[in-house]
């Protein structure tokens, strides 16, 4: 029987059945779980039931062009419009006509569409095994069905609702109700019609039958701070980086070189955007010859003058800056470049505020049901042992590496996630299973992200900031320690201990540095159980810590001095290196936020320039040399790479050591932290097997290039048979006052 005409279509239209009050109010109250099951269109007996939520609409009507079909819904209150048409079918493609106050206007109706989520990624949710989760959840521009628009989805398992509310449906979510996919937890709806650059948030009906108005925790663009709402956002961005990552996983980074000069970006250079920022972060950082920088704060957060450890946006880099494309064009700029690009990753914990993540669903979500706040931050601890936080975490370290090309991550406050106890008194945490204070479901998420990550991103690092002795930080995962614990899988650390004591040393007048020498030693005793790397962040430069060259002693020379010397002990020794901006010009003011490093110390109008450059210079030629000496980079994690010429000389406050290379080729570090020059100074040395068996100066932070005072071994110092230190070889040198010297074969 051929189908009615259009004419009889609309003769035929009779009103939708009652909806039950109950499910009526549910629908209108947003507290619906299958609004689907509603909404759009479904066959009933003789015919088909039509029916549209569109509050503030005065009629809606349904076109079917293949149909030739134009049909009035009929009012039944509170937005909804319904309607049954004797049709045998749903058409395969059917129209809204919505007409409001300025108009009518053709739209898609969204719940036709079946879910845009596959099987598959919800199964992989369930088992918190989703490694590329941002494909999945959050808000996805997508063609579906052969119409444009924006599938939603979001994580919320205790809501009774969810609606999608934004700049498309003038902040009222009524007629955007989401559907639930059963016990994953997900709710998801396709809106056709919304594009790249649409503003949204999702409205949550909680258990306890409130609304709260939430970002999307996995928003890949934010607005710019105050403002909260998530963005729409996709990536047209080509990389040009292909070089780079072909050949950054070539090398072990724990046998590279690596050198790191870290940087907070809204500061480096107050008021520069992404772009900007390409334009002359890179040249800058290649001039001094860094191999890697490290960013913060790059996940977006609500405080532009902090360091961005209170995450309120995981997936998105800060708007303040710039477009994630944007942010991928600096990233790509570096690479190209040839330097190396770290970022500061904090799943440790977050922020409490009301419109992120905190009591997501009115339940907890995210946090831990029973651990409180955390007494150092009033943050909210992220739950560990849950499925699905514990995916949200792993997928989000992938992604920086996947999606903005990251070279390393560096894990914030390790050492708060490790213990049970931390910062807790007696009686205010509870043991685990075996009686201790592990904290195992940590202990599990960290080895998890670490394994996840070495297997999709080669050539990436993880970095630890652990500050206690937790044995085996950068195990690999399956080895099994004296502890009972494997691995937790890092490839580096930050060697909090080296830092701590190295600086109590250089702060006292030289004089009383000698009741301290075994500060500056004592590195070496534990300098081979983990990978480490020598931080002089941003922590040490800040609340009242003062900079690194305020903290020497002295006068200002004796300060730059000690300044000079101190960074050429410290590139010298086992590890790798990272210093905080400004640092790398003896800035002698604390950070601050509001105008970043007092570059004007460099610029040649003021009077004590030449010293800061100096400085400056220093640190350049330090890393050139140091990227040029494998003695001093490949055997950083081997007893082998390094031996003590002498690490008792307190007395005299110096210290003498050896770096070897895989080869054995040396290279010779001796500093004196006293400001005395001291004349034919004897150091033992290897035989190097030459004939000629000499040694040359290659660095010497007294150097006048250097604002020092211009002591200096001008000529090779010929080894003698002067036994001395233990060795059968020694020479005697010049020891500049409050410097660093570096010596390798003539």
């Amino acid at each position: 029987m051929p189908a009615p005409t259009a004419e009889a279509q609309t003769r035929g239209v009779r009103p939708a059945p009652r909806l039950d009050s109950g499910e009526r109010q549910r629908l209108l109250d947003g507290g619906h779980h299958d609004p689907h099951g509603v909404l759009g269109a479904h066959p009933v007996p003789g015919g088909v039931v039509f029916r549209v939520l569109r509050p503030y609409a005065r009629g809606v009507a349904i076109s079917a062009q293949g149909l030739g079909l134009r049909a009035e819904l009929l009012d039944e209150g509170d937005g909804l419009f319904g309607a049954v048409l004797p049709l045998r079918d749903i058409p395969a493609d059917y129209r809204l006509l919505v007409t409001y106050d300025d108009g009518e206007h053709e739209v898609h109706d969204p719940y036709r569409f079946l879910p845009a989520l596959g099987e598959l990624d919800l199964h992989l949710i369930g088992e918190g095994r989703h490694e590329q989760l941002w494909h999945a959840l959050g808000a996805e521009p997508m063609n579906y069905a052969g119409v444009t628009g924006t599938r939603f989805t979001v994580w919320a398992p205790n809501a009774h609702g969810v609606r999608v509310v934004g700049d498309f449906n003038y902040w009222d979510g009524t007629g955007f109700p989401m559907r639930s996919l059963g016990s994953s937890g997900i709710w998801e709806l396709f809106l056709p019609e919304v594009k790249e650059g649409d503003r949204y948030k999702f409205e949550i009906t909680t258990p306890a039958g409130e609304r709260r108005l939430k970002a999307d925790p996995m928003a890949r663009r934010t607005e710019v701070p105050p403002a909260t709402a998530s963005i729409v956002a996709a990536s047209h961005h080509v990389w040009r980086d292909e070089e780079w990552l072909a050949r950054r996983g070539s090398v072990p980074i724990h046998q590279a070189p690596l050198s790191v000069y870290e940087v907070h970006l809204t500061s480096w250079r107050p008021g520069l955007t992404y772009r900007e920022l390409a334009e002359q972060l890179p040249a800058y950082v290649s001039d001094l010859g860094f191999t890697h920088v490290e960013l913060m704060p790059v996940a977006e957060h609500p405080f532009g003058g902090s360091w961005g450890y209170q995450v309120t946006s995981y997936y998105a880099p800060t708007s303040r800056l710039g477009t994630p494309d944007d942010f991928k064009y600096l990233v790509d700029a570096l690479h190209r470049a040839g330097i190396g690009v770290i970022m500061d990753w904090v799943p440790a914990h977050f922020p409490k505020d009301d419109w992120a993540l905190a009591n997501f669903d009115g339940a907890h979500c995210y946090e831990h049901a029973f651990r409180g706040e955390h007494p150092d931050w009033g943050t909210l601890e992220f739950d560990f042992g849950r499925t699905e936080v514990r995916n949200f975490l792993v997928a989000n370290a992938v992604y920086w590496c996947e999606e903005y090309h990251i070279d390393g991550l560096r894990v914030d406050a390790v050492a708060s996630m490790l213990y049970l106890d931390y910062s807790r008194e007696a009686g205010e945490w509870a043991p685990n299973v075996h009686g201790g204070r592990e904290d195992l479901d940590a202990v599990a998420f960290l080895q998890e992200m670490n394994a996840t990550v070495y297997r999709r991103c080669p050539g990436v690092v993880t970095i630890a900031e652990e500050s206690t002795a937790w044995d085996g930080v950068t195990r690999p995962t399956d080895l099994v320690g004296p502890t009972g614990f494997g691995g937790l899988g890092f490839g580096l650390k930050w060697n909090m201990g080296w830092m701590h004591d190295s600086l109590e040393y250089v702060k006292h007048e030289p004089i009383h540095r000698k009741y301290h020498h075994h500060e500056m030693t004592f590195s070496m005793v534990y300098a081979y159980s983990e990978n480490y790397v020598l931080p002089i962040s941003h922590d040490e430069v800040v609340h009242g810590k003062g900079a690194l060259v305020s903290k020497m002693p002295g006068d200002w020379w004796q300060q730059r001095a000690t300044h000079r010397a101190y960074l050429g002990y410290m590139w010298a020794h086992p590890g790798k290196q990272l210093l905080f901006m400004g640092q790398e010009f003896a800035q002698g003011a604390e950070w601050s936020h509001d105008h970043g490093p007092d570059w004007w110390l460099l610029d040649p109008t003021y009077s004590a320039a030449a010293d800061h450059r100096g400085v400056r210079d220093l640190v350049r030629d330090l890393n050139h040399v140091y990227g040029e000496t494998p003695a001093l980079w490949q055997l950083d994690t081997s007893p082998e790479g390094f031996a003590w010429l002498d690490g008792d000389a307190a007395e005299d406050n110096a210290f003498s050591f050896v770096r070897y290379d895989a080869s054995g080729d040396p290279l010779i570090a001796v500093s004196n932290f006293s400001p005395v020059v001291r004349h034919g100074y004897r150091v033992g040395v290897p035989d190097t097997g030459s004939t000629a068996d000499a040694w040359r100066e290659v660095l010497n932070t007294d150097s006048a290039h250097y604002g020092g005072s211009g002591v200096t071994n001008p000529d090779p110092l010929k080894a003698e048979p002067h036994p001395w230190h233990g060795r059968p070889l020694s020479i005697q040198l010049t020891l500049p006052p409050l410097a660093t010297v570096w010596l390798r074969p003539a």
